[in-house]
Parts: structure tokens; sequence; C-alpha cells
């Protein structure tokens, strides 16, 4: 099902990616292979639209689960989670399927949710959060993934904006949650993932052990929401960004099978948080298209001896995390590792340095495969197997994508010229996209100019159509793949008396690529303080009030700031200060 949507959507746009239908899905199972093959005489009478109706639980991974019952697929469990302390979890797509319909059960019954409804689920990398998130999908309910290092500020805007009515997350951030309670009058539920009862709160482990499996997938519609990010702007606060059923349950399939590499024998490692939209891309959709196995060892903090203890260990084909990972990576000496399983690596987020490509090259002997994208979009750009690598580029345009460099009036640019990253939208958008900006039509309609969607990247294009990234058209901070929005970190830091003004702009950084960086104005009661000592204070500060990783690395205490005649900060001025433009 999923394949020939692929064949009748994609391939009329894309000819060129493949020779012929065997090799697109080279690898995949042959029973997929030959749908492939029996729609294929007829791709060029095909229209270019989505079936009516497609649910990703349903028409994915239960079709897996049945290939898997027949014997047509390998041994390859579907999850894999480990930790550091020896435990482990292993499931195949049926048990999967099992979990995945009590999980459901739960959210209709006990917690009382319906069809459309949405769901805040702040949790770590435990493997409830993939049988949650598998379970909202079978009841058509809308998922909103969150970073557990939201503070309580975070999660009662998160709850105030998306309305949702229920909220699920552990033992850690639980005093958090009721500490907004009472603000939240959309909040009907509230789920925890503990081994301990709380008072006022529903138990996942509880209510597994007393819910039935019995359960029918719901029959949601290809353009009908299935998950919510939130996602930081270069004003305001962050925005709603919604994806469809189809978008990323169908989306993904090119870059699953060709930029990372990803067949049913593959075991897929991604080591991004479960709040970020690179988990949704590489630990769910992705490879569970493919049929491979989605690897997940839960790490509170990124540590490079870690990464490489567990690339030994475990028979990981496929490795995903950020540029500033590689780089912390080649860092640190991998002479004692021996990688023998790992096949396949790709990155994504930021930026990938050259140099850290060429040293992983030499330390490995495997390249990196960057791609590009946004929590609007599936992969815009990639490196996908068998093209030759351009180190620092971005790669070429994905399938569907049509993806152009354009002026600031919609008017595509000759080759080499720098001008906007952007996706044809007109005149048939493509159905990988974003549906919109929650609640935010302004938003949603400033992301168009002309015939194309508009990324906010600025980048060139070469003769060969490959892209090269140039940076933000907007203040938009990509700190080791952690997307901070200036305002944020501006609204925590104004809350403390020292400061009277400030502005927050990217600065250079040779490990992370850029940093969030603090010019500020002081209150005239603190211009004779210590600045180092009151520089850690407002890090400190910021900590407390927002997420820890939108902290101000770099502070500078200034007399002004730059602004316009109407009294704006101008914060491309200190930006381009700052990268000495």
């Amino acid at each position: 099902f999923i394949m020939r949507t692929f064949i009748k959507s994609w391939i009329p746009q894309r000819l060129w990616i493949l020779r012929s239908p065997c090799r697109l899905f080279h690898g995949c199972n042959r029973v997929l292979t030959s749908q492939i093959i029996s729609y294929y005489d007829s791709i060029n009478q095909c229209k270019k639209e989505l079936p009516k109706y497609f649910n990703f639980a349903n028409d994915v991974l239960d079709e897996w689960s049945q290939l898997e019952k027949d014997g047509r697929r390998p041994a390859n469990p579907a999850f894999w989670w480990v930790n550091g302390e020896g435990e482990e979890v292993k499931w195949s797509f049926e048990e999967l399927g099992f979990l995945s319909r009590k999980a459901a059960n739960i959210l209709s019954e006990a917690c009382g949710l319906q069809r459309g409804d949405r769901v805040i689920a702040i949790l770590p990398r435990v493997p409830e959060w993939w049988l949650l998130s598998v379970a909202c999908i079978r009841t058509g309910i809308v998922f909103i993934p969150g970073t557990s290092q939201l503070t309580a500020k975070d999660i009662l805007y998160r709850l105030q904006a998306s309305k949702a009515k229920c909220v699920i997350t552990n033992d850690t951030l639980a005093p958090a949650v009721e500490s907004v309670m009472p603000d939240c009058q959309f909040l009907k539920s509230k789920l925890i993932v503990a081994k301990g009862s709380r008072d006022g709160w529903l138990n996942l482990k509880e209510l597994f052990a007393v819910t039935s499996t019995d359960h029918k997938c719901v029959k949601t519609r290809s353009q009908d929401p299935m998950l919510i990010y939130f996602t930081s702007g270069s004003t305001g606060s962050p925005k709603m960004v919604v994806q469809s059923h189809s978008s990323y349950g169908i989306g993904f399939a090119t870059s699953g099978r060709y930029w990372m590499n990803l067949t049913p024998s593959d075991i897929m490692w991604n080591t991004s948080d479960t709040g970020w939209v690179k988990s949704a891309w590489s630990s769910v959709f992705a490879p569970w298209i493919c049929g491979s196995c989605v690897f997940v060892r839960n790490m509170p903090q990124f540590k490079p001896t870690i990464i490489a203890e567990t690339l030994s260990r475990y028979p990981i084909t496929a490795f995903c995390t950020a540029p500033t990972a590689y780089c912390m990576l080649v860092q640190h000496d991998l002479s004692s590792y021996k990688f023998t399983s790992l096949k396949h690596c790709v990155s994504g987020g930021e930026p990938l340095n050259p140099e850290v490509m060429a040293k992983w090259k030499i330390q490995t002997g495997l390249d990196i495969y960057e791609g590009y994208g946004q929590t609007e979009t599936v992969t815009i750009c990639a490196n996908m197997k068998g093209m030759e690598i351009k180190p620092g580029s971005l790669g070429k345009a994905v399938p569907p994508y049509d993806v152009q460099i354009i002026d600031d009036h919609g008017t595509i640019l000759p080759a080499r010229e720098e001008g906007n990253i952007a996706v044809r939208v007109q005149p048939t958008r493509p159905f990988c996209l974003f549906s919109e900006y929650l609640d935010n039509p302004e938003k949603t309609a400033a992301s168009v100019c002309g015939n194309f969607y508009v990324t906010g990247d600025r980048g060139i294009m070469d003769e060969e159509g490959y892209v090269w990234f140039v940076g933000r058209a907007d203040d938009i901070i990509n700190s080791s793949g952690y997307r901070i929005g200036p305002f944020e970190v501006e609204s925590a830091l104004i809350q403390h008396p020292a400061v009277s003004e400030s502005a927050v702009v990217s600065s250079p950084d040779p490990i992370r690529g850029e940093v969030v960086k603090a010019f500020i104005v002081l209150a005239p009661a603190f211009v004779s303080h210590d600045p180092e000592k009151l520089t850690h204070e407002l890090q400190q500060h910021v900590k407390k009030v927002t997420a820890p990783y939108k902290y101000p690395r770099k502070v500078e205490f200034v007399q002004a700031l730059p602004k316009t005649a109407t009294g704006k900060i101008q914060r491309k001025v200190l930006r381009n200060k700052e990268w000495g433009r």
C-alpha cells in the first residue's frame, strides 16, 4: 500500500533517481518490491494523488507484523532498547502491535480521550514513548512530544497553546505539571510513567495490567493531523507545526531507503532526544517504513565513550547523530574501538564541518551522509547512497521536493548565487509538507513566497543541483541541533533585576557550530558588580527559568543596543559583528 502510494505520488516527478523499480527498493521485502513492479507499467498514467485514508500503524506497522508472522521478514526485532544498568527491551512488530493496542485502549478508556484530542508527552528515551506515539496514531489522537528539559513555564505555555486534554510524563516532571495545573483549563487527565503510583495521576504500568488488547484502529484520512511539534521562531513564543498522517507516515520512504540506506535487515540507532523532531524522523517513521529495527540507548547526557562503546558492543548497522556529536567523537580516541557491524552514517540538524567528515572517515572508514530538513518538512536535501559526496554540501533535492534558490520575490536565481532555500508548492503542494502553523494563519501565509515555501535558510545551488547552506535568514540560533529563539532567552533574562535590556544572537563556536550569546545592558544598580560573577549568575538564572540548553554560553555587557529609528533592536547588526561580516 505505502509503496503504491510512493510510486503514484513521487516517481513521476523524479524519474532521474532510479534506473528500475527494483533498484529503488533493492533489499526490501520481495513481496513489497513486486508490488512496485506491478504498478510500474502504468506510472505515466497515474495521477499524483494520495489515498483518501491512511494510518501508519494499520497500513505499515501491522503489515510488517503480518510479514513477520508469515516468515517473510528477517528475524531482527522491530524495537530494541537498552540502558546503562543492564536492562533491555526487545519487541517484534507483532509485540509492538500487541502492546500499542493496549496503550491505545488506555488513552481512549482510562484517559477518556477521543479522536482529534491532543496529548503532550514529556518523556526521556523510555520504551513507553514509542508505545504511546503508536497508540496515538491508532486512536487518531494528536501526539505532541516535548523534551524533558522543559521547565514549568514551558509546560504551561504548551498546555495552554495546544489545548491538550492529557499530559504524559514521569516522576521527575510531574511536580512541574502539578504547579501549573490551576491555569490549564483544557487538561482533563494526567498519565504517569513510573513504577509507583502518584496522587491525582493515572499510572500506565498499573493500567497495562488490567487493559484489554482488543482494539480496532480508527480510519484516519491522509490529511488528518497526526503530530504537533513546537518550534522556535525569531519573534514570539514557539509555534505549533502540524504534520498529517501521510506527511510523515509516507513522506519518509525515500529518506529511509536512500539517505539512511535502510532495509528490513538493518538496525538503526539515532541519538536524538524524544522531544525533537529528528526522533520522529529517524527513530520512528523512516526505519519502520523500511521494516528496520529501531535501536535506542537511554542516555541522560551525551558522552562520547558511551556512544563508542555502544557502537562496538551492539550490531548497529546505521547510525545517526548531530554534527556536534561527530565532532566530539573524532576528538575522542576511537582507535581502541571496532565498529564491526556499522555500515552507514548520517547526520542532520546543523551544518557538518568537512574537517569532521574527513576525520571520521580516517578513523572509521565510513562516510557521513549529511541531510537537511525542518520540522515543517521531511528531508529536503540529502547526500543519498550512491551519490558523489561534496564535503560541506547538503546534497541534492529529495523527491518529491523541487528545491530551488530564490530571491525575496520568489524568482529562481542562477547557479552559485546566494538566496533563500525554497520548496515549490505551486501548482501542486507536496503532501509531505506541514499542514499549518496551528492557530496562526498569518505565520502560515508568510511562509510562502510566490510559488515556493521558504525555509528561512540561505543557500546556494551549484550547476549539478547540490545545495550549500549559508546561514539563517532570520534570528534563529541552531546550537548542536537545538533550535533556539532569541525571544525565549531574552524573556528569561529580563526577569533578572540586573537586566535592563538584552539582545540574543548566534556566535561562532568550534564545537557546537554556534552558541547563544547575550548582549546585555545592565540596570544602574548592577553596573559596578563583578562581570564574571554576574555572568555566571545570569546563566544560572536562565537555566532555571527556561530549558537549560537555551542559556547564553557567551555574555557581553554593553552600554546600549543598536536599534532602528522606531526603536526595534537590530539583532542583525550584532550577529554580523559576531561572525565578522
